[in-house]
């Protein structure tokens, strides 16, 4: 306990010092990077525990599923089951989308996949390098899969906040994330848009970042017309803004109500057989988010009253509200700082 109340307490030091050291003049990509590192330990320090829920894998249409994580933040109970992957069985070969946040949670998809179909797993597509989608992934790889990324995954990947990250979850997180678990890069590292022609389905793999992060790739099956959106969409929960361009995001998700998919399968939270509100949701927060801290920053007006006089009421009864809601704020009146509008 007493190590936890240190770190909360280096946590807010930290905040305080941050409008310093934007003042200071540091540069955008620094900022960007201190940013996400912490908002990544304020999620960790959030954690919640709970019962863990067992792995149930859902019919979304004609041979495609998805198993759904917990509305939580990543903790021992849960073992860090907080995100969504799902997979599409094909004439050439199943092909998965996001491996999860732990290696344990892997096996126990490539075991639940082995019981619907004998067809070999041969690609996974990493929607985007965020740590509860891809802890999973030396599983993969072991069993064969090519795994196929956006190549500004590699920004992130080779970034001391991966590192560092993995260094808290193990601690935070184990015994599910441990010493043995690594970051695998991608075997295939896309520069541009690709179909990924499986026989009896096209695959459209998407780059649809700067968005959640710079890498966002969403996955489209033009068979069925499902689309995986990765973090992009956060159903029924507030999203984790992080260092996010949400200008960017914003246009991406404007770009998939576009495409009028008949079923999308979100990075968080259930599926969704009407994804228009869905979609709109998560556009229509990051817009408030943009409108009123962009207005206080404009003003000058000091964050911590911004916060308090600002209207939550749309959005704070929504899961991880008091978890993430608060530092999404702060971030967003810094970038807007940054941005000068």
């Amino acid at each position: 306990m007493t190590a936890l109340r240190h770190d909360r307490q280096t946590m807010t030091n930290a905040m305080r010092e941050n409008r310093m050291i934007s003042m200071m003049g540091v540069t955008a990509a620094a900022l960007r990077g201190w940013l996400g590192a912490l908002g990544v330990c304020l999620l960790l320090a959030a954690g919640q525990a709970g019962a863990a829920e067992p792995m149930r894998v859902q019919r979304v249409a004609d041979k495609v599923y998805f198993v759904q994580g917990e509305a939580a933040l990543g903790s021992p109970a849960n073992r860090n089951f907080i995100s969504n992957a799902g997979f599409i069985i094909t004439a050439q070969g199943v092909v998965v989308v996001d491996a999860l946040g732990s290696p344990a949670l892997a096996r126990e998809l490539i075991a639940a996949i082995k019981q619907i179909t004998p067809q070999p797993i041969r690609y996974l597509i990493v929607t985007h390098y965020h740590a509860d989608h891809i802890y999973g992934l030396q599983e993969f790889k072991a069993a064969g899969a090519t795994i196929i990324a956006q190549r500004r995954g590699l920004e992130y990947l080779n970034s001391d906040t991966a590192q560092l990250r993995l260094v808290a979850s193990r601690q935070e997180l184990a015994p599910w994330i441990d010493e043995n678990t690594r970051l695998v890069p991608a075997d295939r590292w896309l520069d541009a848009d690709m179909v990924l022609d499986m026989s009896d389905d096209k695959l459209h793999i998407r780059h649809v970042g700067p968005a959640h992060t710079p890498e966002d790739l969403a996955v489209y099956s033009e068979r069925t017309g499902v689309l995986f959106a990765g973090d992009l969409v956060f159903r029924g929960r507030i999203p984790f803004v992080g260092q996010a361009d949400s200008r960017s995001w914003i246009t991406a998700l404007t770009g998939l109500i576009d495409l009028k998919p008949k079923i999308v399968v979100p990075g968080h939270g259930p599926l969704s057989d009407d994804p228009l509100p869905d979609l709109r949701m998560t556009r229509d927060y990051l817009v408030y988010l943009r409108k009123t801290m962009g207005q206080a920053a404009a003003d000058m007006e000091p964050f911590e009253e911004a916060y308090a006089r600002t209207d939550w009421s749309a959005f704070e009864k929504l899961p991880l509200f008091r978890a993430a809601n608060r530092i999404n704020a702060y971030n967003t009146y810094l970038l807007m700082e940054q941005q000068g509008k």
